[in-house]
């Protein structure tokens, strides 16, 4: 790698893991038997969400799971995390010292798992392809600096920036950078379903009823060439209704693992007083949740009442009556094991400041109780969510300063609604794209944001985050960033409440189990085997 290439050393430190699960380490490849995972994730082709795992389309963690196992990308982040490692390519590498021209070249002999060749031409199909649709639910975000695409014989494809960006290899590594056939995907089109067609580990055989995906088979795919080590022949991905049925078909044996998303409760029981051959691994994550607000909405227009929520919120108190010791209050929208991360929304406002609130509300004008409804989706996050927004409708109730309303929506209509702009509070979750504090900062302020906010910091968006990006040292990079979080605190687009750790339950004789999930909240479904019950 050039060494303009990103190096975090902190971060990489932080994904070791914390519980390694009991058995051998023999790979469960020979054995023929398939092992299964269950996720309470929910995949539903819809008219709103057509096409869940298009490369163009696909924006969420549920998605990307089955994408990563399934469609190559030319880098990758390494089993530990650090700085990404070639994948689908021999070899990346900054060709200018300014950081504005990325150069791959590709391994030799690749194929799509339907035996054509994959050359650098499927690249820029690819890449062009999902700036080309533009959709807007897509991850457009992550490509959008990207001014033109060259290839250079049928092995090198050289990327052209509009702008400096250091973190562009991460950008490579993750799922919208997928390299797709052009003989089954449309330059101009989203494939619609849930058919995949790549060149990465797996091939994937899903079966669906009533436009849901219910299961999804993973077979090694005999044509790939790349870096990861596959340490089984098949993984079948299960889908389960809720965290209480998943976790049923763990204790039943019906299932090896369980990881998305496992409650509260399942989490403390499974660490007391787990079930016989069932063991929980704790591993570090970089999940977020937050609120946002539709800044045009009339309801949060004015700043002073969304600075009102950000003073009135008892973070405290939300984590440990809803999620115990599996999350931590958050002041800021860069998680604190990333480098760049500053209190900004507590130096400002502290934590359950109610007299704060009713100091900024009186100063602005407002008129008190503020109506609102606090939107979230019931189905995307786990059990935890609903008891997660009651807890925060009371909080503000009690203050007497809002008058809240709590409202559940499952995640096929949520997501096209929010996006829409027909929700003035909403919550949401976020899992990193890559482990650097761009991944939290401009995929909500930026141009082409994954929120499709009407917020605009002129500052952020066209000074700071270039700026930041400008910096291959990404510890260097910590002043600007500092500057963003406190911007955000001053402007409250989003109101930072928690972020989590990570918990996977799985059956002992599982082994790789500490390593099937990333910091990310990726799925490595190429890391389990199967061994001997220990």
């Amino acid at each position: 790698m050039n060494r303009k290439t990103l190096v975090l050393p902190a971060v990489a430190g932080l994904l070791a893991p914390v519980l390694a699960a009991c058995g051998s380490t023999t790979s469960g490849g020979g054995s023929g038997d398939g092992i299964v995972v269950g996720t309470t994730d929910r995949f539903e082709a819809a008219e709103d969400a057509p096409a869940p795992f298009d490369p163009a389309y696909a924006y969420d963690a549920g998605a990307w799971n089955v994408l990563r196992q399934t469609v190559q990308t030319l880098m990758h982040v390494p089993r530990g995390g650090g700085a990404p490692k070639p994948e689908a390519a021999e070899e990346c590498l900054f060709t200018d010292k300014g950081n504005e021209s990325y150069r791959c070249t590709l391994r030799s002999g690749l194929k799509f798992a339907n035996g054509d060749e994959l050359t650098a031409e499927d690249v820029k199909f690819s890449i062009e392809r999902v700036l080309n649709i533009d959709d807007d639910n897509g991850p457009i975000t992550l490509l959008s600096n990207i001014d033109t695409v060259e290839t250079k014989g049928d092995d090198q494809v050289v990327f052209h920036l509009k702008t400096p960006d250091a973190t562009f290899p991460y950008k490579l590594s993750t799922p919208a950078a997928g390299i797709v056939d052009s003989a089954t995907y449309d330059a101009k089109k989203l494939r619609d379903g849930f058919e995949v067609d790549g060149s990465g580990p797996y091939t994937v055989k899903p079966e669906v009823r009533d436009n849901r995906l219910v299961r999804a088979v993973f077979t090694k795919n005999p044509e790939y060439k790349g870096d990861l080590e596959l340490r089984n022949d098949k993984v079948e991905l299960r889908t389960f209704a809720d965290s209480d049925e998943m976790g049923r078909a763990l204790e039943a044996g019906d299932i090896d693992m369980m990881s998305r998303t496992m409650s509260p409760e399942q989490i403390q029981k499974l660490s007391e007083s787990p079930a016989k051959g069932v063991e929980l691994v704790e591993m570090p994550g970089l999940e977020i949740r937050y609120l946002a607000f539709n800044t045009a909405d009339p309801s949060v227009e004015d700043k002073a009442v969304r600075q009102a929520m950000a003073s009135a919120v008892n973070r405290n108190e939300l984590t440990s009556s809803v999620y115990g010791s599996t999350a931590e209050p958050l002041y800021s929208l860069v998680p604190s094991s990333i480098p760049g991360h500053v209190n900004s929304f507590f130096n400002k406002y502290g934590d359950a400041n109610v007299a704060g609130a009713r100091s900024i509300l009186r100063a602005a004008g407002i008129k008190t109780p503020v109506k609102l409804t606090l939107h979230y989706t019931t189905d995307h996050y786990g059990s935890g969510t609903a008891k997660e927004f009651e807890a925060l409708g009371s909080q503000l109730n009690s203050t007497k300063l809002f008058d809240v309303t709590v409202k559940g929506t499952e995640w096929s209509k949520f997501r096209p609604a929010q996006k829409r702009g027909q929700y003035a509070v909403y919550g949401l979750g976020w899992f990193p794209d890559f482990p650097d504090a761009d991944n939290y900062v401009a995929p909500f302020l930026d141009k082409d944001n994954f929120l499709n906010t009407p917020y605009v910091s002129n500052e952020i968006r066209n000074k700071l985050i270039p700026a930041s990006r400008r910096v291959a040292d990404r510890g260097a990079a910590g002043k600007t960033f500092a500057k963003i979080q406190d911007i955000v605190a001053e402007d409250v687009p989003v109101l930072p409440l928690w972020q989590g750790k990570q918990y996977v339950g799985a059956r002992d004789d599982i082994t790789g189990v500490e390593w099937s999930v990333n910091s990310s909240a990726d799925l490595q479904l190429w890391e389990l085997g199967r061994g001997v019950s220990g």
